[in-house]
């Protein structure tokens, strides 16, 4: 029943909009017939809605991948810039946030890892439909240009963050992980919590010993919740990994693993000499770069979709 809701919820809006082309189109040939131009105006207004509906349908077709309605976990890692890095971490766990909450999602954090200037890493959960779909093509190096407000000289830094998505995809992934294929190591969470979690050894972290892929949580009350998170978490990214690496003949690891800085960005963010934020790979590209730390960024998930979807 889920699916056939789901097929339906696809289906519907599609035959609605050829319903009302048609109504229009019918209108159109009668003010043609009858050289009426009283009607201009309102052909007018409903081409420009119907245009605007299947521009949304269509990059909601888009989002046909088996996986594209699941929920989404991503992750944030610190690169080149020390302090200024960090600082950049928290700038995009703003944006995408701000993003998230723009669409009705839900968001948890599962593990945060502070550090002089903001976070040296973050892991969240974002939970609404779609929400991997959108924020598949998020994955890769974000570049950052800016006067550093660190820098009591004001000068221009240089700095790098990666950003991991990857679906929630839970019992649905069919390979098993074995207790010897992982170590687990428990320490002091560090983050927010409240005092519990600051005095035991509740945070988890997982390293899968073939992969060396490392998920951590520290957000839970108890370590057997942080363990059961990060489990989740693990088997999302493996799942990513083994699915890449046969794709591409293991011509390459996880994308995690990719040289946070110089050459490896799929996104500029320019602050100064001049304002603009581009995606290198669609060659997208806005000067309102307030706009896009603010969670706007529907039309660089917009344009690699359709880029992806070309190149497929």
């Amino acid at each position: 029943m889920g699916q056939l809701n789901f097929l339906k919820k696809r289906l519907n809006p599609w035959q609605s909009l050829v319903f009302d082309f048609n109504d229009m189109e019918d209108l159109y040939q009668l003010a043609k017939e009858e050289n009426d131009e009283s009607f201009t105006n309102d052909i007018n207004e409903t081409f420009s809605s119907i245009k605007k509906r299947y521009d949304e349908l269509e990059i909601f077709e888009l989002l046909s991948g088996k996986y594209d309605k699941n929920n989404a976990f991503l992750t944030i890692h610190s690169g080149a810039g020390g302090t200024e890095a960090c600082d950049w971490v928290n700038m995009l766990l703003r944006m995408y946030s701000r993003w998230a909450e723009a669409h009705n999602y839900k968001i948890h954090i599962i593990d945060l890892l502070e550090a002089e200037g903001g976070v040296k890493s973050v892991t969240i959960q974002i939970n609404g439909e779609f929400a991997y779909g959108y924020l598949q093509g998020e994955t890769g190096v974000h570049r950052l240009v800016r006067i550093s407000p660190f820098d009591s000289g004001a000068r221009r830094h240089t700095t790098f963050a990666s950003v991991y998505s990857t679906p929630v995809i839970d019992d649905e992934i069919e390979f098993e992980i074995k207790p010897d294929d992982i170590r687990v190591d428990t320490y002091r969470a560090s983050g927010a919590g409240g005092q519990h979690v600051n005095k035991t050894d509740s945070a988890v972290r997982l390293t899968h010993l073939e992969t060396g892929i490392v998920v951590q949580c520290q957000n839970e009350r108890s370590q057997h919740k942080n363990k059961a998170t990060a489990m989740k978490v693990l088997k999302s990214r493996l799942f990513d990994f083994y699915s890449d690496a046969l794709e591409k003949e293991h011509e390459k690891t996880a994308k995690e693993k990719k040289d946070i800085s110089w050459g490896s960005q799929i996104r500029s963010y320019v602050f100064h000499p001049y304002s603009m934020i581009k995606d290198h790979r669609t060659n997208y590209e806005v000067g309102n770069v307030q706009a896009v730390m603010d969670g706007k960024i529907d039309n660089f998930i917009e344009s690699y979709l359709k880029w992806n979807w070309s190149g497929i």
